[in-house]
């Protein structure tokens, strides 16, 4: 596990506690969630989109509702679900007219699990307190958590227009971007403040200020976390495609993660043409299982490859493995106990293949170039076998397979 600070892990588990009160989620430490791209008025691609992430591991789902058809669309989205015993929490995401879409379908505000509200968007003026108040109210008579979801792309304006204002008046005025910071945390902390008011229990309250830079995001989480104890949710707002949107992502996470700042986190990642939409929550479990925090799946340690190891046996296998346990574990995460914490090494040649592999659960070192044509796996640090020839990927697969039958337990009532 991490070391994080224990005024960090005090402050975490307080948080927690809330977390565990707004009900979605369950009791796991830091929740991963993701969101839909389809059409919610398309109730079928919606409903094997939301599947898809739940399987994938999205704790939570967040789905656009944005007109009455999608609003309509929801209870059959969460019945479709049913059929496939998924109970993923939805989680509703309105912006600007969503108090007339709640109250207009009071079916679709019973199906969700939770709602998010843009403080930035929800009206102006005199109006956006009363349709924050609508909404609020909602929530109250539906007994549901609100995100209250501030982003820098859609900031109050009023809001913002005060906090200027009032900068410009002191002596030594905050710079452009302590002023967009300031605003951010004071939208979510007023909006937090004002829903308490209209008597939705702090409890039922959770907190996210979504931006797009990395040093943006941790200053103003860092702030949040000091100024409050609402759960907080984490992520980058247009991340971006790719390594830039994962590196972007890990970088700002993981600082605050590791200061125990966030209690559920999302990698907004932009999806290539036709890419697959689980790629942001796989990501999400690796941050949080390479940092110490949870374990969703074996981790596969892999060699990097060198003038050592010319070939690509080892590579391939390492892909195959890879791919071979995240096919594996929804059965295994059902059906054996603590599975997701094994280790596995495929490693490249002699220097450091045989002492990596001896420190993974099971581990195999492949050899390099010029080396004799022979494998010694290792298992839990004992060589129990020497693999040749062209057969080794699917002899490495039965010894895992033997590995996790005798190695973890059963599950009761699976």
């Amino acid at each position: 596990m991490n070391d994080m600070s224990g005024s960090s892990l005090a402050r975490r588990a307080s948080r927690l506690a809330m977390v565990a009160k707004v009900g979605v989620g369950g009791t796991a430490p830091i929740v991963i969630q993701s969101m839909t791209n389809t059409d919610t008025e398309d109730v079928f691609a919606t409903a094997m989109q939301v599947a898809q992430l739940a399987r994938a591991g999205s704790e939570l789902v967040r789905i656009t509702v944005n007109t009455r058809e999608a609003a309509a669309a929801v209870p059959r989205i969460r019945d479709r679900l049913a059929q496939m015993n998924l109970d993923v929490p939805l989680i509703g995401d309105f912006h600007f007219n969503g108090h007339k879409l709640l109250a207009e379908h009071p079916a679709c505000a019973e199906a969700l699990a939770k709602l998010r509200i843009n403080p930035g968007n929800v009206g102006k003026g005199a109006r956006r307190d009363e349709q924050f108040a609508q909404l609020i109210e909602i929530a109250c008579k539906y007994d549901k958590p609100i995100r209250i979801g501030v982003n820098w792309g859609s900031l109050d304006q009023a809001l913002l227009a005060r906090i200027m204002d009032e900068n410009a008046k002191r002596p030594d005025p905050k710079n452009a971007t302590e002023i967009m910071r300031e605003a951010m945390v004071t939208s979510a902390l007023e909006s937090a403040a004002q829903a308490e008011d209209l008597g939705l229990a702090g409890d039922r309250i959770v907190l996210s200020c979504k931006v797009s830079g990395v040093q943006d995001l941790i200053a103003i989480y860092r702030e949040l976390a000091i100024r409050c104890d609402y759960p907080l949710h984490l992520g980058l707002t247009e991340a971006g495609m790719g390594s830039k949107g994962i590196v972007a992502s890990t970088a700002a996470l993981g600082v605050l993660l590791q200061e125990g700042i966030g209690d559920t986190i999302r990698v907004s990642l932009t999806p290539e043409p036709n890419g697959d939409r689980t790629r942001e929550v796989i990501v999400a479990q690796e941050i949080l299982q390479t940092m110490g925090l949870r374990a969703f799946t074996p981790l596969v340690a892999a060699c990097p490859g060198c003038g050592r190891t010319t070939s690509t046996v080892f590579q391939e296998l390492a892909q195959d493995i890879q791919n071979y346990v995240r096919e594996r574990m929804p059965d295994w995460r059902l059906t054996r106990v603590g599975v997701e914490n094994m280790t596995l090494a495929v490693m490249g040649c002699v220097v450091n293949g045989p002492g990596e592999s001896k420190h993974a659960n099971i581990g195999i070192s492949l050899p390099g170039t010029g080396e004799a044509p022979v494998a010694p796996v290792y298992v839990d640090g004992e060589r129990v076998i020497t693999l040749r020839g062209d057969n080794i990927s699917a002899e490495f697969h039965r010894i895992v397979d033997d590995y996790v039958s005798r190695k973890y337990l059963e599950r009761a009532n699976h």
